[in-house]
């Protein structure tokens, strides 16, 4: 199987792009955004992984079964981030136990 020849000009940019986006993250860092902090911080996050992923490891120049097996992995990813989410949304519903109190009555003779 041949490989594509990428031009180094394709690396150079895809760095210079990483490094922009990591002072990009850093300068958000300082801005307060409210709760858009998070989202912006995870925006420019997934940006610099597709980058990585398409460029620097050649996932865009594999074929259809490396592609599958990214989003696969991916889709399985987000299963087990939202079973976790879901079971952190949910320890609330049961009350917490109370503590103990000196003025209770007695359970014993």
């Amino acid at each position: 199987m041949s490989q594509p020849i990428v031009p180094q000009k394709t690396y150079v940019i895809v760095f210079l792009c990483l490094i922009g986006l990591t002072l990009l993250t850093t300068g958000v860092a300082f801005v307060d955004l409210g709760p858009f902090n998070t989202v912006a911080a995870l925006a420019i996050a997934f940006s610099k992984l597709l980058l990585v992923i398409l460029f620097f490891m050649g996932v865009r120049y594999s074929s259809g079964l490396v592609r599958t097996v990214l989003i696969a992995g991916f889709f399985w990813l987000a299963l087990l981030i939202a079973l976790t989410m879901s079971d952190y949304r949910t320890r609330s519903w049961i009350p917490a136990p109370g503590s103990w109190s000196s003025s209770a009555p007695p359970t014993h003779p």
